[in-house]
């Protein structure tokens, strides 16, 4: 039996490691606190910071996984590197772990090396350089802390009397021990989207149907799928998710983001090299095999015969409205009365106010009115903890 240790145990890990017992592996789910989601499917649970290297490194060697999934940023990365090297499989691969844990090598390797159409950027580690590359970039543009995820330290730029706040908020909520923003041209976007790819060891990259989503200070609200594109621009995009993926090496499912212009080009924006938020909607019976479905499949070097659509499907946030250490109460009752309705309660131990503790999906027949569906998926989101999708944190 194969063993697989998961490094970030949330609610995509969780859905990961459901995927996984379902084919009968083992898997250890770790992360910083204790009772994550994943760790409540897993066999066995550790607690400790995967930025602690002789940490990580002792967990390593107490269970001796086959494969290590890491599923979030904080990660010490160049451990991970020395784990491949000693035989253990990295997903999809030590060296793009390494890339897309920090903004600056993704980017530079995008739009440096690859020539990848992105955003204008710069980086800061000081104030000073700060305020000159936001005068550069001109306004509005766009600031993110180098290591984050769910939109931490991200923030909309639209004057000099927002600097200040904004270099700030940037630097104290970046992950792991890397001081520096990233300072990025604001695209004026007709939609974002996100494409998820799957390299395969076996087998050609393959795609699913594009997926439109819509984030607030970088943190996703809610998603759907397909998202309608000209067919040039996605065959754009799945040149660009090719060849980044293809640059970075190794095997699994990729959230490959992407911004349409609203003169039809194709901007390169992000890559996580494991399931992605958005890809949730996939749990909505959109396609034959969910992004975890997928992902295990690829990871393990098993078949994927081919990706199609098969609903219509969307996801919409549940987001706390409290703090608390106690477990919340959801109203169920008024989501399970809808038809074509799922709802995944993250099991999430704390509740902080704007949290995502779960996600309502919702699915028609293909062609059906995707308007009409999620309005649907937003008005069930709301009835579980009377929050909106869109609050603010």
């Amino acid at each position: 039996m194969k063993k697989i240790m998961l490094l970030g145990a949330g609610e995509l890990g969780k859905e990961f490691t459901i995927a996984a017992k379902r084919a009968g592996l083992y898997v250890i789910a770790c992360d910083r606190y204790d009772n994550a989601p994943a760790m409540q499917v897993a066999d066995e649970r550790e607690v400790f910071s995967m930025l602690d290297g002789d940490a990580l490194e002792a967990v390593v060697r107490k269970h001796r996984p086959d494969i290590i999934v890491p599923e979030i940023e904080a990660i010490r990365t160049e451990k991970l590197i020395e784990f491949e090297q000693q035989g253990i499989q990295v997903v999809p691969s030590a060296r793009a772990v390494n890339y897309t844990m920090n903004r600056r090598a993704i980017r530079d390797l995008a739009s440096r090396e690859l020539g990848l159409r992105t955003a204008r950027y710069h980086y800061a580690k000081t104030f000073e350089e700060f305020r000159q590359a936001a005068d550069d970039i001109g306004f509005p543009c766009v600031v993110k802390p180098l290591m984050s995820s769910s939109g931490h330290g991200q923030s909309y730029v639209h004057n000099d009397a927002e600097l200040h706040e904004a270099f700030r908020e940037a630097m104290e909520e970046g992950r792991g021990d890397v001081k520096e923003v990233i300072i990025e041209e604001f695209i004026d976007f007709a939609s974002e989207f996100t494409l998820l790819t799957v390299t395969q060891q076996n087998g050609p990259t393959l795609f699913c149907p594009p997926i439109g989503h819509v984030q607030r200070g970088g943190d996703y609200r809610e998603s759907w799928q397909p998202c309608q594109l000209p067919d040039e621009a996605l065959k754009s995009a799945e040149q660009m998710a090719d060849k980044v993926t293809q640059a970075l090496t190794g095997y699994g499912i990729w959230g490959v983001e992407f911004f349409l212009t609203k003169g039809g080009e194709v901007v390169f924006s992000e890559l996580s090299p494991r399931p992605h938020d958005t890809g949730m909607v996939t749990l909505a019976h959109t396609t034959n095999l969910s992004e975890f479905e997928l992902h295990l499949r690829a990871v393990m070097g098993w078949p994927i015969p081919a990706i199609h659509l098969e609903h219509c499907g969307c996801s919409a946030v549940i987001l706390s409205p409290v703090e608390s250490r106690e477990p919340l109460n959801y109203n169920l009752l008024d989501a399970l009365r809808q038809d074509r309705t799922r709802i995944r309660i993250f099991g999430k131990p704390e509740a902080h106010i704007g949290r995502r503790m779960g996600v309502v999906l919702c699915y028609s027949e293909v062609g059906d009115n995707m308007d009409a569906l999620r309005s649907k998926a937003k008005a069930v989101a709301r009835s579980v903890l009377g929050t909106d999708p869109y609050m603010k944190k």
